[in-house]
C-alpha cells in the first residue's frame, strides 16, 4: 500500500457504532491512508449490523470497488458465515485487496482461501484500535514516544505497507514440553478454531495439506475445544499439516468436574502422533493490542528449536 490509497470498514457480522470505530478512522488516516465509511455501516438487525441482505450487499459493493486497497472488517462476534454464500468473487480476483480482520473473519479468510488463493490478514479490527482502559491507539511507531505503538498496530501497519511479518514464541516451564522441534515452508491456513469447525465439510472449508495451521480462540469450556480437535482430526485435518502454530486461548472454562488438561494440552495431544513441527504460544488471538498481526494463505516458515519458535513470511 501506499500514501492516499483508499480503504473501508466493513460489517460482516456484530453491529458496530460510529463512536467504535472512531480512533480506527483516525488511526488509518495518520498512516496516509484516505477512509470510507460505507453508507448502512450502522445498520442494526437484533445482533448483526443489518440483514444478512444487506451486509452482503454493503461487502460486495467494497470487493467490486477497484479503487479500494484494503477492507478492515469492523469487528467480529457472529454472522460472516450467514453472507459467504451471497458473495460473487470475480471482480475480487480482478481487483485484489487486503482483508483484515480474525475471530468470526476467519469464516470470510478460509472461504477467500478455498476460492482466491489471494492472502489475507490475520490482524485488529477497528472495535480493537483502543486499549482496554480507553486510551486511543497510537498512529505510527516511533511518532509519539509518550505512546509507543501497540505491538497490534505496528505489525499491522508493517503487514499493509510492507508486507512482512514475524512472531516469536519462548517456552514456559508449563508450553516447552507441547514444543516440538524441526522447521517447515508452507502456506499460512486457519484462525479461530470454533470458526474453523463450523466450516468443516463446506464450501468455505479449510484445505491443510501441506500448510501451515494457525489456532486461536476464545471463550471455551475445555471440553469443546476437545471436541473440536477431535472432529478436526477425523476429518483428515490433521494428519498432513507442514506445521502447527498455536496463538492465545484466552478466557477458557471448564465444568465442575475438571477436564483435566488444559486447552493447549487438548491441542498437542490431539498432533501427538505426527511428526511436524509444533509450538505453542505465538502472540495472535483474543488478545487486545497484543494481537499481532500475520498473513494468511501466503507462504511462510515455522523453525520451532526447544525453547523458542518463530513464524515469519517468507517470500
Amino acid at each position: 500500500m501506499r500514501d492516499g490509497d483508499k480503504v473501508a470498514i466493513a460489517a460482516t457480522a456484530r453491529k458496530v457504532t460510529p463512536d467504535e470505530i472512531a480512533c480506527a478512522v483516525r488511526t488509518l488516516e495518520s498512516w496516509g491512508l484516505s477512509v470510507l465509511v460505507p453508507e448502512g455501516l450502522f445498520l442494526s438487525e437484533n445482533q448483526f449490523a443489518g440483514s444478512d441482505n444487506h451486509r452482503a450487499a454493503l461487502l460486495q459493493n467494497l470487493l467490486d470497488d477497484p479503487d479500494i486497497r484494503a477492507i478492515f472488517c469492523a469487528r467480529g462476534g457472529y454472522g460472516t458465515v450467514r453472507i459467504l454464500d451471497r458473495l460473487d468473487l470475480a471482480l475480487f480476483v480482478d481487483h485484489p485487496k487486503w482483508i483484515v480482520g480474525y475471530s468470526d473473519v476467519t469464516a470470510l479468510h478460509s472461504h477467500m482461501a478455498r476460492h482466491t488463493g489471494i492472502p489475507t490478514i490475520h490482524g485488529i479490527m477497528p472495535i480493537n484500535f483502543t486499549s482496554r482502559a480507553g486510551t486511543p491507539a497510537c498512529h505510527v511507531a516511533g511518532e509519539d514516544a509518550n505512546m509507543p505503538c501497540q505491538p497490534a498496530l505496528a505489525s499491522l501497519h508493517r503487514c499493509l505497507f510492507d508486507g512482512s511479518w514475524q512472531l516469536q514464541t519462548v517456552a514456559s516451564e508449563q508450553t516447552a514440553p507441547l514444543f516440538r522441534q524441526g522447521e517447515c515452508h508452507g502456506i499460512t491456513v486457519g484462525g479461530n478454531l470454533s470458526v474453523l469447525y463450523s466450516l468443516l465439510g463446506s464450501e468455505s472449508d479449510a484445505d491443510t495439506d501441506g500448510k501451515i495451521l494457525l489456532l486461536e480462540d476464545l471463550d471455551e469450556y475445555l471440553y469443546h475445544i476437545d471436541r473440536m480437535m477431535m472432529a478436526l482430526k477425523r476429518a483428515g485435518k490433521l494428519r498432513n499439516l507442514a506445521g502447527l502454530a498455536v496463538g492465545q486461548f484466552t478466557e477458557m472454562h471448564d465444568n465442575s468436574v475438571p477436564f483435566g488438561r488444559s486447552a493447549l494440552q487438548i491441542i498437542f495431544d490431539a498432533v501427538a502422533e505426527y511428526d511436524y513441527p509444533v509450538a505453542i504460544g505465538f502472540n495472535f488471538g483474543h488478545i487486545g493490542t497484543n494481537n499481532e498481526a500475520l498473513l494468511l494463505n501466503s507462504n511462510a516458515s515455522l523453525h520451532v528449536s526447544d525453547n523458542v519458535a518463530v513464524l515469519a513470511g517468507t517470500e
